[in-house]
């Protein structure tokens, strides 16, 4: 995966594109990006800013999903051990000593 650009440059490149004075094209070649990478930029940019609502996530929304994503992980793997445990348990009890 390549390294992430730095909020600033993506600010920055934002800033550029809304002025208007270049298409999208010229100003990704002017910035050494992809097209595609600035087109993505502007299309969550604007979803961030209300601008755009196509069903989409907005950076916060992605943000706390990841972090919900990883709290069920967690707590599926606590569930599991605590399982384990309480059969581990419950098979001690059972077996004669």
């Amino acid at each position: 995966m390549p390294k992430p650009y730095p909020p600033e440059f993506r600010r920055r490149a934002l800033e550029l594109v809304r002025t208007g004075d270049k298409s999208i094209s010229v100003l990704a070649k002017s910035l050494g990006i992809s097209q595609s990478c600035l087109s993505n930029w502007v299309r969550q940019a604007d979803r961030d800013e209300g601008i755009r609502n196509d069903g989409s996530l907005t950076t916060a929304e992605k943000k706390e999903l990841a972090e919900l994503r990883r709290k069920t992980r967690q707590l599926e793997l606590k569930n599991e051990i605590l399982k384990r445990a309480a059969a581990y348990c419950a098979r001690e009890n059972v077996l004669p000593k």
